[in-house]
């Protein structure tokens, strides 16, 4: 009896292992906890629909603007994919943290030889192989539109980042959690509370930028405007190094709440807080003085950061990631030249890029027509609708002689300018649909170009719908022959559809009916 009592009273023996060993176990642990969230059906279903979803736009055709990407914007694009699995595996691996709890046992685990900050170590280390999973799909993703030999600019490392340190960061918050307030119902409530506080600090703080990339995920909203490379100004090198950070926070602070408290635990602790803070301060800088007056010269005078190339016998412009696609452009440029008569149809043209960078990526201002002659406007979006509105632009510009007089165009003019643009394309009358504002084929509306468009009445549209539905070259043969009386200012829409040999509309009017 007494030999018993005293072997109670003793203390239980501390095994000493090889630290190789109890990290060995460490990672055998990790192994497990991975497998064991695959049977959870959230993470399950999320990460079937994450990789297929991609896995299908990968290799799903692209078509119109998809298919000419910029790579700058891309990378960006790489982030929303995984937020769903993000949440899954907060809850999932809040509740596999907290499942010895929940099934009593917590008592059993005291005899092992692993500490329960070990086994906490684990559980982080678990959702690691999801990060892994994420940063495949995401460079896989990335690398396809790479390769589409319509993409340009450059990606960011950094912005490629946030997908997988998202990952990583939603399951050291669920492990975090589950041991600071040990029930299941925490992990519900938590999505809801981080929601809560991300729109309580937004409001709070009236959407300051600094406030704003405390986000794991920070999008850009209200702005169509694809940027150079170096005039987006997103901090997104700041913003990986910050979420770094917080992961290591996060996690180092589940440990200590374990009951890890080694000097290496305390001093990596300390780091993480530091490299926390130094990403929030790097992302919270805003916009530098020089980045404001790179992104107003790019507006005001692109020409000072552009390079110029020839094609036939027409010079593009083009900031420098665009200067590839000017053969693209000038494909376009000499299928509408070859529809026009006249000196027009050798007339030089100067092609310029142009953006508005002035309010970066939520900026999307209108451009102004240039007034020299000869010059038209491109933009840095390329594909489906942009093509046909360039090759009004064209169009308008060789009938007119500048941008400028294009929205003053209210006569017969508008349908050789029209016919110009359309006539040369595969499918004349989906075109006609894209570049007016309201898709329509009938009726008066007006027409889309990089700046100021065109109106037609519902007789211009009338004519032109019945010239792209003959046979282009005898419409082309007629313009041709007729070029100086069709382009004459003041020609009405009546004199133009008698000299090409369309019915003339009834009360047909030459300006945009109200």
């Amino acid at each position: 009896m007494s030999l018993a009592m005293e072997t109670a009273a003793e203390p239980a023996a501390v095994h000493e292992d090889a630290p190789g060993s109890s990290w060995a176990a460490v990672f055998a642990l990790a192994r497990f906890e991975t497998r064991d969230l695959l049977r959870y059906i959230p993470v399950l279903v999320t990460l079937l629909l994450y990789v297929g979803y991609t896995a299908w736009t990968l290799f799903h055709t692209k078509e119109g603007m998809d298919a000419f990407p910029a790579l700058q914007d891309t990378d960006r694009g790489t982030q929303p994919g995984p937020l769903l699995l993000g949440i899954a595996l907060f809850v999932c691996v809040n509740r596999c943290t907290l499942r010895s709890r929940r099934r009593g046992t917590d008592r059993q685990f005291d005899v092992l030889l692993m500490e329960p900050w070990r086994r906490t170590v684990a559980h982080v280390l678990s959702v690691v192989p999801f990060a892994v999973l994420t940063a495949l799909v995401v460079l896989g993703e990335f690398t396809r539109q790479a390769l589409r030999p319509g993409a340009v600019g450059h990606g960011s490392p950094a912005e490629l980042a946030v997908g997988p340190l998202y990952v990583l960061l939603c399951g050291a918050f669920g492990v975090l959690l589950a041991r600071l307030v040990p029930t299941t119902f925490a992990a519900p409530f938590g999505v809801i509370g981080f929601f809560v506080l991300s729109v309580f600090i937004s409001v709070g703080t009236n959407g300051a930028e600094w406030s704003r990339w405390l986000s794991p995920i920070v999008g850009e909203e209200g702005g169509n405007t694809v940027l150079p490379s170096d005039l987006i100004g997103r901090p997104a090198a700041g913003h990986a190094l910050y979420l770094t950070g917080l992961i290591l926070l996060l996690a180092l602070c589940a440990v200590l709440a374990s009951g890890g408290r080694t000097a290496y635990l305390k001093a990596g602790t300390v780091g993480a807080l530091a490299l926390t803070l130094a990403g929030a301060v790097g992302q919270s800088g805003g916009v530098s003085p020089e980045l404001t007056a790179a992104r107003e010269r790019a507006t005001v005078s692109p020409q000072k950061d552009q390079s110029c190339v020839k094609h036939g016998g027409s010079t593009y412009c083009a900031f420098p990631e665009w200067t590839g696609r000017a053969g693209t452009w000038a494909g376009v440029v000499d299928r509408v030249q070859s529809l026009a008569g006249g000196t027009a149809a050798e007339q030089p043209l100067l092609v310029r890029q142009r953006i508005d960078a002035r309010y970066g990526l939520t900026g999307d201002s209108a451009l102004d027509p240039l007034t020299a002659p000869h010059q038209v406007t491109v933009g840095t979006r390329w594909g489906g609708n942009r093509v046909p509105e360039f090759a009004v632009a064209v169009g308008y510009v060789l009938v007119a002689g500048d941008e400028s007089r294009g929205g003053e165009l209210c006569d017969g003019r508008v349908v050789t300018a029209m016919w110009l643009a359309l006539g040369g394309g595969t499918h004349p009358m989906t075109d006609l649909a894209d570049v007016r504002i309201d898709d329509s084929v009938t009726g008066s509306a007006s027409v889309l170009a990089p700046t100021d468009g065109l109106s037609m009445s519902a007789g211009q549209t009338d004519v032109v719908r019945e010239l792209l539905q003959r046979p282009r070259g005898e419409v082309t043969a007629s313009v041709k022959q007729h070029w100086s009386e069709l382009t004459a200012s003041g020609v009405s829409t009546a004199q133009v559809a008698r000299v090409l040999g369309v019915d003339v509309p009834k009360g047909s009017k030459d300006c945009a009916e109200e």
